[in-house]
């Protein structure tokens, strides 16, 4: 069975690091200094484990001025279609929801081949196309 929980420990923030340095540094060519910023320090992290406790996926949330932002959600490819990104996704919005920030709305920027995912969670296309990182994304924000 899939466990996600919240990042707690300096050991458990390496391995989410790993995992978007394998999905967004090593396949999707994104720049390291691209990928790792200064809001690392602060957003609530979280790491999903298959069912032999091996790290799988992960994603962060922060507080930003227009509101929370769901972001770095990577899942390794081994682990893609098993549903690892939805119970990392269903957990933060848990986790949001029950903070004192759930009046607040929740956005994130979804990858073009993420936006059905996204889609099944309640989340609307909301502006035209961007590239970040020289990935199509679309603005999403919760309905």
């Amino acid at each position: 069975m899939m466990m996600v929980r919240k990042v707690s420990t300096d050991e458990e923030l390496q391995q989410a690091f790993q995992i978007r340095n394998e999905v967004f540094v090593q396949e999707q060519q994104v720049a390291p200094e691209e990928e790792y910023d200064e809001y690392d320090a602060t957003a609530a992290h979280y790491l999903a484990y298959d069912k032999a406790k091996v790290p799988c996926g992960t994603a962060r949330w922060r507080k930003t001025e227009q509101g929370i932002k769901l972001e770095r959600f990577a899942v390794l490819a081994s682990h893609r279609g098993k549903g690892v990104g939805a119970v990392i996704l269903r957990q933060a919005l848990i986790d949001i929801d029950e903070s004192a920030w759930s009046d607040q709305s929740v956005y994130l920027h979804a990858q073009i081949t993420a936006i059905s995912f996204y889609e099944r969670f309640g989340f609307e296309k909301v502006g035209d196309e961007f590239e970040e990182c020289n990935i199509k994304h679309f603005k999403m924000i919760r309905a």
